[in-house]
């Protein structure tokens, strides 16, 4: 017998789970489908960022922070530590537990909202007067009929051309995140942020790490002035990181994977590693999705076309997150998936894509939010810069880290901020005040006029805005 709902949501990640809820908060009868399963085969709702991306990798890249500070950092607070020994197994399962956690979290948020949750695969079937009929293949097959559809399948890694993911030797994210002994020799293909964070992981634990980017500069997106910090901080900690480089042959045996490149000065190399993880970028997922049998509309890339209301070219089917296009970022999915459900109920739902921030949770982490220098030069805008250096910031110098800085970005007319550029501890939670800032269209002075606490990283940012108009305090 078929189930009717107002509202049935394909995917239960980020975007898909908090459109289920909000939708739910506005009084609508709803459903959210979603396949991923633990290793128990039990449901695991939160899609890749839950299970094998944002959360998995937060909690072993905190495990490996706390690792190298006992090792390396401790002395130097008078703490000596003496036998350190490293229980991967044990760090794994706390991973993993973070996870289930996480899991049964949005599961109960689903009762809680009265969501109803079906475990399987959603495709489309067909369009009828009453909308569109959902099929489930799970354990237990399913036939939904809803008359709003919100599509939030996410993406998957892609995969280098002759390479394809074993996740054994050659590994995407998530064999990244489960490799069950410490490789002597780690190869990344990438440098983006999933390649960094995951190779920052394991050069903490021992393994001696290689990069290979095919861009000539570190870090293209980021601010260049910040990216430099950042790739001196990394240098530093023993990243070995390879720019403008071609990656050739890649050859995987028993022994580990070999992978043939050529430098930026056009030399061959060959790189032989024990794990080679490929952090090259994801691709829309719409495998099984169905789309065909409604005439769902796809673009050049695979990914579902949607207007700037996430509406896709059929009535009532909505689509959101790493499915449809702009960054690929957990919060932009969030984001999209409550703009959409209000649109659904009549309201206004709304999505800033100039005040999504960006982080990499490195260490040093790395924030921004809005323009880079090298994007406002290229559009002829008239800016002012102001920087402030964490080695000038007492709670930095209390805390042992004062590599890096803030950076303000603003109109050299109106003084709005154009955008805040952080490299340096704990930026993932500093640049948030940057973006309540340019949500609501403020001035550097703004910032430099409210008071900070003290001693506070945040203070850097106060510092930062005030250098805007060359009148810093403590440098």
């Amino acid at each position: 017998m078929t189930k009717q709902f107002d509202v049935i949501v394909i995917g239960g990640g980020p975007g898909g789970y908090i459109a289920a809820i909000r939708a739910a908060q506005l009084g609508f009868n709803v459903a959210c489908i979603d396949e991923w399963k633990n290793k128990d085969g039990k449901p695991a709702p939160g899609g890749t960022c839950t299970n094998v991306g944002c959360i998995p990798s937060k909690a072993l890249l905190q495990s490996s922070e706390h690792f190298e500070h006992a090792g390396k950092h401790f002395v130097d607070h008078g703490i000596n530590v003496k036998g350190l020994e490293l229980d991967l197994a044990k760090m794994l399962s706390r991973k993993d537990t973070v996870v289930k956690q996480n899991n049964d979290g949005i599961l109960f948020l689903f009762k809680k909202n009265k969501v109803a949750f079906f475990h399987g695969r959603g495709s489309f079937v067909k369009a009828d007067a009453a909308g569109y009929e959902i099929k489930v293949s799970g354990a237990a097959e399913e036939t939904l009929t809803g008359k709003h559809i919100i599509v939030a399948t996410g993406s998957n890694p892609r995969a280098l051309p002759g390479a394809p993911f074993d996740e054994e030797n050659i590994l995407s994210n998530d064999g990244a995140l489960r490799i069950p002994a410490v490789p002597k020799k780690l190869g990344l293909i990438g440098s983006g942020v999933i390649g960094l964070e995951m190779g920052s992981v394991w050069r903490r634990l021992g393994a001696e790490v290689t990069v290979l980017e095919a861009l000539p500069t570190f870090l293209g997106a980021v601010d260049e002035q910040i990216a430099k910090e950042a790739k001196k901080a990394f240098d530093k900690q023993g990243l070995k990181i390879e720019l403008g480089v071609k990656v050739g042959e890649i050859k995987n045996s028993k022994k580990g994977v070999s992978v043939a490149w050529t430098n930026a000065k056009g030399e061959a190399q060959l790189l032989e590693v024990d794990k080679l993880i490929v952090s090259i970028g994801r691709v829309p997922n719409t495998i099984g999705l169905g789309h065909e049998a409604v005439g769902l509309k796809l673009d050049e890339r695979g990914a579902i076309a949607v207007d700037d209301q996430c509406k896709t070219n059929l009535p009532n089917v909505w689509a959101i997150g790493d499915a449809v296009r702009g960054p690929m970022l957990a919060h932009k999915a969030e984001e999209e998936g409550v703009a959409v459900a209000e649109r659904i109920a009549g309201q206004h739902g709304h999505v800033n894509f100039n005040t999504i921030p960006w982080v990499i949770y490195t260490s040093p982490e790395i924030a921004w939010v809005g323009q880079t220098e090298q994007q406002l030069k290229a559009a002829g805008v008239q800016y002012k810069a102001g920087t402030f250096p964490f080695m000038a910031n007492g709670r930095a110098r209390a805390l042992g880290d004062t590599t890096g800085m803030v950076k303000f970005l603003a109109d050299a007319k109106t003084d709005e901020i154009l955008g805040v550029h952080i490299v340096g501890p704990m930026a993932s939670e500093l640049i948030a005040e940057a973006v309540v800032a340019m949500e609501f269209r403020a001035s550097s002075e703004d910032i430099a006029r409210i008071c900070h606490a003290h001693p506070s990283l945040s203070e850097a940012t106060k510092e930062a805005a005030l250098a805007v108009d060359k009148r810093t305090l403590n440098f």
